[in-house]
């Protein structure tokens, strides 16, 4: 029988993603263990490789096609002596299809394979490609859910109508319903809600009277659109509030000056920023309530570890690789690691797991000068650090006005799970270990 290829999904989040290049055509024979595709998510390019053997029979999503959902079939396989694909799917990009004709069960299929047989129906032995099957509407009625989420969705009081369905061919599944916001609940209809002024895309600036000779239009990439997106959807949802506080680090500067004077035989070098997650990381553990996150539902993941997330930009936007229990880690570590990271970062190397999962993420613009700032929370984690730039500022010591290079650092908490005393106290203790580093090595 032939064996549907599917969109892998490369990371928990991961819902659709761009097939970047396929390494295989038509007529190709396929090895456990080659490379089909490159996928492109919105941080990283990914290689797919094959998990079964065969011939490919048909590509249905071609290079370069964009928004391929997760479970999608975007090519078939022939086993060896077939000459027929035995299970033709039409629309590979739109959606897979499923292996239950009632939808009653939402489970994901094991999407890290790249290939999977193809499902069965009962009687015909082959996939079920009916409209019934794929969910479409036979009229205006009817809304494409399956009967979990539409369960899940009448204990949460959501409207269905204005929920978009991220399964096979737009679909409602379980974590559609799960992961809607509190403004998608019945009460909100779509008649209440703001209509979207229509944009002339040949004009677009038009209605602000700007002339369309004035300016030019480039289309977003993935990864600017996706930013961009949960970007709005954390700043408007996610109850947040900033702290500042002013950090003398003259200490910082003389300890750096010697931890440095030591790496440097071995080749290393340990940045202000290295230091700053290593006291962003024994920070989160000194005071553990500030290393949560909120949980829709009425839930807080209380963090067993420090992952602090740093943030790098690339080409498009910004992605925020990983150091992990940074508190147990030693600066020339955290050099290295943060070194190798930023740099494959940019190039678009980084696994997904090494920028997805953190539990605390820290912003520095301080190298182009910026005295403060405050950034928007990085989902699901409670808070973000931002860090401005060190300089030489006047302040009063033993009474007596002096001279000592300040550096103003703003905490956005996700006021949910760090309310303002929380927040206070994990300053505190970032403050101390920034004013006295010495305090890291106890």
């Amino acid at each position: 029988m032939s064996i549907e290829i599917l969109m892998p999904a490369l990371s928990p989040t991961m819902e659709e993603g761009t097939l970047a290049k396929w390494h295989v055509k038509e007529g190709d024979t396929v090895e456990s263990g080659m490379v089909l595709a490159e996928i492109e998510t919105d941080k990283a390019t990914m290689e797919v490789e094959a998990v079964d053997e065969g011939t490919v029979g048909k590509i249905l999503v071609e290079d370069g096609t964009e928004g391929v959902k997760v479970n999608a079939v975007i090519a078939i396989l022939l086993e060896e002596g077939e000459t027929e694909i035995s299970s033709p799917v039409e629309d590979g990009g739109s959606g897979a299809t499923e292996g239950r004709v009632d939808g009653g069960d939402d489970t994901k299929k094991d999407a890290t394979s790249a290939t999977k047989p193809a499902a069965s129906a009962p009687s015909a032995g082959k996939a079920d490609i009916s409209p019934a099957s794929r969910g479409e509407k036979k009229d205006g009625d009817r809304i494409k859910a399956s009967p979990l989420a539409k369960r899940i969705a009448a204990d949460k009081g959501l409207d269905l109508k204005i929920i978009d369905g991220s399964g096979p061919y737009g679909r409602i599944v379980k974590r559609d319903v799960e992961n809607a916001q509190p403004s998608q609940a019945a009460a909100s209809t779509p008649s209440e809600a703001p209509a979207a002024k229509p944009v002339d895309m040949d004009d677009p600036l038009k209605a602000y009277g700007i002339a369309r000779d004035r300016y030019e239009v480039e289309k977003a990439d993935r990864i600017t659109k996706i930013s961009a997106k949960r970007l709005a959807d954390s700043f408007r949802d996610i109850p947040h509030f900033p702290l500042t506080v002013d950090c003398r680090i003259d200490a910082l500067m003389d300890f750096r000056k010697r931890v440095n004077a030591a790496a440097e035989k071995d080749g290393d070098k340990v940045s202000v920023n290295d230091i700053l997650i290593k006291a962003s990381g024994l920070a989160l553990k000194k005071v553990p309530a500030a290393n949560s996150s909120w949980i829709e539902g009425g839930m807080i993941a209380r963090h067993k570890h420090a992952d602090v997330s740093m943030a790098v930009a690339i080409e498009g936007g910004l992605i925020t690789p990983i150091i992990a229990d940074a508190d147990q880690k030693g600066l020339v570590q955290i050099s290295r690691e943060s070194k190798d990271l930023a740099a494959r970062a940019r190039d678009r190397k980084l696994k997904p797991e090494e920028f997805q999962g953190g539990t605390f993420s820290l912003s520095n613009l301080g190298m182009f000068g910026i005295d403060s700032f405050a950034s928007i929370i990085n989902p699901p984690q409670g808070m973000i650090l931002s860090v401005g730039a060190g300089e030489q500022r006047p302040v009063v010591k033993d009474g007596a006005l002096a001279i000592a290079m300040v550096m103003t650092v703003t905490l956005t908490c996700d006021h949910r799970v760090v309310d303002g005393a929380t927040g206070a106290k994990w300053l505190q203790a970032f403050k101390t270990y920034v004013e006295d580093p010495m305090t890291m090595l106890m």
